[in-house]
């Protein structure tokens, strides 16, 4: 039998337990029949203020993985979501392969990752050349202009805000987020994406696209989008940007 509320797909989420942004984004980009259950990964030392503080909370991460996962299983889901971006971009594209086959024999499901959302979501949209805002450390950037560079996409600016705690990524004004948008743009960039599951950015994306007339990818809306499409629900979406309004 069917979930009652689940009808469609049940998606399991695997989220730090510092983050605030990215449960309320999937809540208000649900569609009838698809539900979100969240599994907290325990971050105990939640400092990222240096390259040094954000290796330690990625380390973390991995030691919570199988434990979330077996607790997140106890619903049954039908499909896994990672509500956590950097590590799907850690160790470039190997890393983020590394992490899909983890996921998938911790709990037999497969998994979306923000990393595989954004490439699917530039090759969509035919994008080469691109910016990218972050609010990472140094070493996360470095990371992510590895994991595209390995793509073959050409990271031609990207701004990492430094946030020094992982909840300190949530308190990042939709103002600084704009500046930055700004400082990573130009004639010659073809799209924009965001990563840090943590940083608002799905409703700025969604403006920021009309304003700047290229797609601005925002993390937490495109691995909702490929949740979504890898489990065939076409459901269109506004207020999200194009990705999820138009593909």
């Amino acid at each position: 039998m069917p979930d009652v509320l689940g009808w469609r797909r049940k998606f399991g989420v695997l989220a730090p337990s510092t983050n605030t942004v990215v449960e309320p984004d999937f809540g208000r980009m649900s569609v009838p029949g698809v539900t979100a259950h969240f599994g907290r990964i325990h971050i105990r030392d939640q400092n990222m203020g240096d390259d040094a503080g954000m290796a330690n909370l990625l380390a973390q991460i991995r030691a919570e993985m199988d434990g979330t996962c077996a607790r997140i299983m106890t619903c049954e889901p039908d499909y896994m979501v990672m509500g956590m971006s950097a590590e799907t971009f850690w160790g470039g594209v190997e890393g983020n392969r590394k992490f899909i086959q983890q996921i998938h024999a911790a709990t037999g499901l497969e998994v979306a990752t923000g990393a595989e959302a954004c490439r699917r979501a530039l090759t969509l949209y035919g994008a080469k050349r691109i910016g990218v805002v972050t609010p990472y450390q140094p070493i996360g950037d470095e990371n992510v202009v590895r994991f595209f560079g390995e793509l073959g996409f050409d990271v031609a600016a990207i701004t990492g805000l430094r946030c020094p705690t992982a909840v300190s990524i949530a308190h990042v004004t939709e103002d600084t987020l704009r500046g930055a948008l700004r400082e990573v743009d130009g004639d010659d960039i073809d799209a924009l994406v965001q990563c840090g599951t943590n940083l608002s950015m799905v409703s700025l994306a969604d403006e920021a696209e009309r304003w700047l007339g290229k797609p601005v990818i925002a993390i937490n809306a495109a691995t909702w989008w490929m949740a979504l499409r890898d489990n065939g629900i076409n459901d269109r979406i506004e207020g999200a940007g194009s990705l999820l309004r138009e593909h």
